[in-house]
C-alpha cells in the first residue's frame, strides 16, 4: 500500500493539467504540497483548496521555475512551512510548435528552459536538504517525445530527452544517499496544451494507441506516487512510459 503520510512534496506546474492531478494524488495519500505555479492564481488556489478538502495541507508558490530564485524559495517555503522536504516533481513545462527551419532562438530557449533548466534548478536546490537527511524522491515529468522524437517538436523533444539523461546521471550521483531520481514519460495526455488540437489528431493518436484510448492526467498522477513512496524504494534511474503502448 502506498502511504506518504509526514512527506512533503514540491510539484512545479501544479495548478493544472498533470501538475493539478500530481498534486491532489500526493495529497489523496497523506503528502503536505507545495504548489508552484507560474501565473494562474484561481486555478492553483483551487488545488489547495481541493488538498485541504482532501485533509492535507498546501502552501502555494507562484514564480517561474526558469530561475534559479523560485527554486530556492520553493525549498525554503517547504522547510519552513512544513519542516522537511521529501519529494520533487519536475512537471513544469511548454511547447512552442514549429519545424525547426522555421523555429525562433526565442521559441528554443524558451522550451529548453521551461522543461529542462528548471529540473536543473529545482533538482539542485532539494539535494542539500535531502542528502542531509538521507532520503528524497525526484522524479522527472518528460515525455515519449524525448524517446521518439516528434516533427514539429524539435525543441520540446530535444528538453525531454535532456530530461531524461539528467535523471539517469542525477540518479547516479545521489543513490548513495537514499535519493532516488526517475523519470516518468506520459504519451498523449488531453490538457490545456492539447485542448486546441484538431479532432483529426487526437483520433490518430488514439488509433496509434494499443490500449485504444487517449491518457487521462490521473493515469500518470498514479504512476508518480509510486515513484514518490517507499513502495519504490529500490528503482532509481528509471523511465516509466505511460503512454498505452503508443511507443512500442
Amino acid at each position: 500500500m502506498i502511504d506518504l503520510n509526514g512527506r512533503v512534496a514540491i510539484v512545479t506546474g501544479g495548478g493544472r493539467g498533470i501538475g493539478r492531478a500530481i498534486a491532489l494524488q500526493l495529497a489523496t495519500l497523506g503528502a503536505k504540497v507545495v504548489v508552484n505555479y507560474m501565473s494562474n492564481v484561481t486555478a492553483a488556489q483551487e488545488v489547495s483548496d481541493e488538498i485541504q478538502r482532501l485533509g492535507s495541507q498546501a502552501v502555494l508558490v507562484q514564480g517561474d521555475v526558469r530561475l534559479s530564485e523560485t527554486a530556492t524559495l520553493l525549498v525554503k517555503t517547504a522547510g519552513d512551512t512544513f519542516g522537511r522536504l521529501d519529494i520533487l516533481v519536475n512537471n513544469a513545462g511548454t511547447t512552442r510548435d514549429m519545424l525547426l527551419s522555421m523555429m525562433s532562438e526565442e521559441n528554443w530557449d524558451m522550451v529548453l528552459d521551461t522543461n529542462l533548466k528548471s529540473a536543473y534548478h529545482c533538482s539542485k536546490a532539494v539535494l542539500r536538504p535531502m542528502m542531509r537527511q538521507r532520503y528524497g524522491r525526484i522524479i522527472n515529468i518528460t515525455s515519449i517525445a524525448g524517446i521518439t522524437g516528434n516533427p514539429g517538436q524539435a525543441n520540446y523533444s530535444a528538453a525531454k530527452a535532456g530530461m531524461i539523461g539528467l535523471t539517469r546521471s542525477l540518479a547516479k550521483e545521489v543513490g548513495s544517499r537514499q535519493i532516488t531520481v526517475n523519470a516518468v514519460a506520459p504519451g498523449f495526455i488531453p490538457t490545456d496544451l492539447t485542448s486546441t488540437l484538431p479532432a483529426d489528431l487526437l483520433e490518430r493518436a488514439k488509433s496509434m494507441t494499443p490500449l485504444g484510448r487517449l491518457g487521462t492526467v490521473e493515469d500518470v498522477a498514479k504512476v508518480v506516487a509510486f515513484l514518490a513512496s517507499d513502495v519504490a524504494a529500490f528503482i532509481t534511474g528509471e523511465v516509466i512510459r505511460v503512454d498505452g503502448g503508443m511507443a512500442i
